[in-house]
């Protein structure tokens, strides 16, 4: 990977990957992805409002507002294509509306329940991304943030980077996707995003609660903003 900065990967990653994104994400994680997205929900119960930053293809956001149907939902994503396709998806869902924006630049001049943001952590600079959550936050709000972790225990480790190399020869097969596989495990193992949120969100007064999941390959942080 000859990026120095995370975030130039995105277009690399996602420009031509939303019409078979969903699919992918289901079957290199073997549904764990549904696994971990509930445990974000199982954070929500009667929030108001929702802003699903990137938000992708829609799937977390889709999960938000069948879990709590009453609140209005804002899914946000860099990716023109990706915002597309999610709107295609949900164009039923009457309270959810999507919003074409980079989340380090967030400035939607209104306040939310509860931010979350599935995937998106390791593209970003901690400090940037949680005062803009912050800001758009009300009091008592959480932020739920989810991503990939590179596992502790050595085992897992070698079992994870066995599976990554044989993703990287799938993606011979599958040409868009093929990028991802290379560079997505060298970004996992080199940044350490769970220990910069937190020690952000703690800087910044929230009430911090983490835990991983599924033997360390992937984690969950919430900061509750105290009132």
């Amino acid at each position: 990977m000859s990026s120095e900065n995370p975030k130039d990967l995105v277009p690399m990653f996602f420009t031509n990957t939303a019409k078979s994104y969903d699919k992918i994400v289901y079957w290199t994680t073997f549904g764990k992805d549904n696994v971990w997205k509930n445990k974000i929900l199982e954070h929500l119960s009667t929030e108001k409002t929702v802003l699903d930053l990137a938000c992708g293809t829609g799937i977390l956001t889709k999960q938000i507002a069948d879990k709590i149907p009453q609140a209005k939902i804002i899914g946000l994503d860099i990716t023109e294509n990706y915002i597309e396709k999610a709107k295609e998806k949900l164009k039923s869902y009457q309270n959810i509306s999507f919003v074409n924006q980079d989340a380090e630049k967030l400035n939607l001049g209104k306040k939310f329940d509860c931010i979350t943001a599935s995937y998106l952590p390791k593209y970003c600079i901690s400090d940037v991304l949680v005062k803009n959550c912050i800001a758009h936050l009300n009091n008592g709000g959480k932020i739920i943030l989810h991503d990939f972790t590179y596992p502790k225990n050595k085992f897992v480790r070698k079992m994870w980077n066995f599976y990554f190399n044989i993703l990287y020869l799938v993606g011979f097969f599958v040409p868009n996707w093929k990028k991802v596989f290379v560079s997505l495990p060298y970004l996992i193992r080199t940044t350490d995003w769970i220990t910069a949120y937190e020690n952000t969100m703690k800087n910044n007064g929230l009430k911090v609660y983490k835990q991983d999941l599924t033997f360390g390959t992937s984690s969950i942080i919430v900061g509750t903003k105290i009132i």
